[in-house]
């Protein structure tokens, strides 16, 4: 893999955020845990390129991304989608993700984890985190549709530390 800066990345993030997914790294190698998300997006925020995802608290990897400064956001080739979905429907509770997909994890720069069969690479500083309120949506049906068990997500603004390309 090679650095690239992300000012000059020519992803479309409605893409490869909302169709082609992304695993969501946190924690350290010893301790880390990865799911899916299609939930997302990139810009600039605070005169930096920045990231920014949601995380359930039901989630197992939340514990970790609420333990770290950093995480990583791992992009694939087509062919992975059943790795993405396996990750996206075990908890890293219950089972062994790495072993059962055959995912090969590194060290980034900075101490976070990725994946080696990843195409791209964001590592991510965490910037900001809240919670999406109740009450606080302006379209009342949307909270209805997506929350109906009351259990809004952590949103984490991140700026992009490297970007690294396959």
């Amino acid at each position: 893999m090679y650095e690239i800066n992300p000012g000059i990345l020519g992803e479309n993030p409605f893409k490869i955020i909302g169709e082609d997914w992304m695993l969501v790294t946190a924690g350290t190698i010893e301790a880390y845990n990865t799911m899916t998300a299609s939930w997302g997006g990139m810009g600039v925020l605070w005169d930096k390129n920045v990231v920014f995802v949601f995380v359930r608290p039901q989630r197992y990897t939340y514990r970790f991304a609420e333990k770290s400064d950093y995480f990583t956001l791992s992009f694939f080739e087509e062919e992975y989608r059943k790795v993405l979905r396996f990750c996206g429907t075990h908890s890293g509770r219950d089972v062994d993700k790495i072993e059962k997909t055959g995912l090969i994890p590194f060290t980034t720069g900075r101490g976070g984890v990725a994946f080696r069969q990843a195409r791209l690479v964001m590592e991510c500083r965490k910037l900001y985190a809240g919670n999406l309120l109740p009450g606080d949506f302006l379209d009342t049906a949307l909270e209805k549709k997506i929350y109906p068990q009351k259990d809004h997500h952590r949103l984490y603004i991140a700026e992009i530390t490297s970007c690294l390309m396959m």
